[in-house]
């Protein structure tokens, strides 16, 4: 059995992924985003699940909780979910925090990034983006970069298998009650990227939807771009991969 990180596991995807996994006899490792948060988490932690809490958008705190699982037994897999759909916490939240924990924590042995077909209509440009959570960020863009960040990790680790995920559009706090696709389906493809032996599941550098892996936005797999994303993110929080 692997043991598993799933960042923005209190609701949503997250939980419903993290209660997927424990409940297959994996060893998870569940995120909240402060104690009073935490607390939804209580079930999965009373059947074993181990917790950290850190707000994704202070770096500090992410410093802080790839120091706390550094100390712990290595993670087969980190599935990078924490996300949100607006508001100056975009770009902190869904690239600056999964670049650090990329960064900063040992190697595991899996990574999978949740995307979003919003990412088609992401910018590739980086002239403008407020990386640091000033000002709101654009969505599209940060998941266009998140997927591009799982792109180039897969070509800087070929040993390790990295891809992205759209989980579709669930009826989650973020997608809405009228969201039209089925939120069982919206974390299995997660789940599978991180534990199965499938073939098909240990490539790596794809953006999968349902299990299907599909063809991105082309900037997600120009190595320039990456380059140019990996070198922003790398001064932007002075942590080089």
């Amino acid at each position: 059995m692997s043991r598993i990180l799933i960042t923005g596991s209190t609701d949503g995807l997250g939980y419903a992924t993290a209660d997927a996994l424990q409940s297959a006899g994996h060893d998870i490792v569940v995120h909240a985003r402060n104690p009073q948060r935490a607390t939804a988490l209580d079930p999965l932690v009373g059947r074993g699940a181990d917790l950290v809490v850190a707000d994704l958008t202070d770096r500090d705190a992410v410093r802080r909780i790839a120091a706390e699982l550094n100390d712990q037994p290595l993670l087969d897999a980190v599935i990078h979910n924490a996300g949100v759909w607006n508001g100056p916490a975009v770009m902190p939240v869904n690239i600056i925090a999964p670049y650090l924990l990329t960064a900063l924590l040992h190697r595991p042995r899996r990574l999978v990034y949740l995307s979003s077909s919003s990412h088609f209509d992401g910018h590739s440009s980086l002239d403008s983006v407020d990386w640091q959570g000033t000002n709101p960020g654009s969505y599209a863009d940060s998941k266009l970069f998140v997927t591009t960040l799982a792109a180039a990790v897969a070509r800087l680790y070929p040993d390790v298998p990295s891809n992205a995920v759209d989980p579709g559009w669930v009826p989650t706090k973020m997608g809405g009650p009228g969201a039209p696709d089925d939120l069982e389906l919206g974390h299995r493809t997660q789940q599978w990227l991180a534990t199965s032996d499938n073939p098909e599941a240990l490539t790596t550098g794809g953006y999968w939807y349902h299990r299907r892996r599909q063809q991105p936005h082309a900037a997600a797999h120009d190595e320039a771009f990456q380059d140019r994303l990996l070198h922003t993110l790398a001064e932007e929080t002075g942590t080089e991969l």
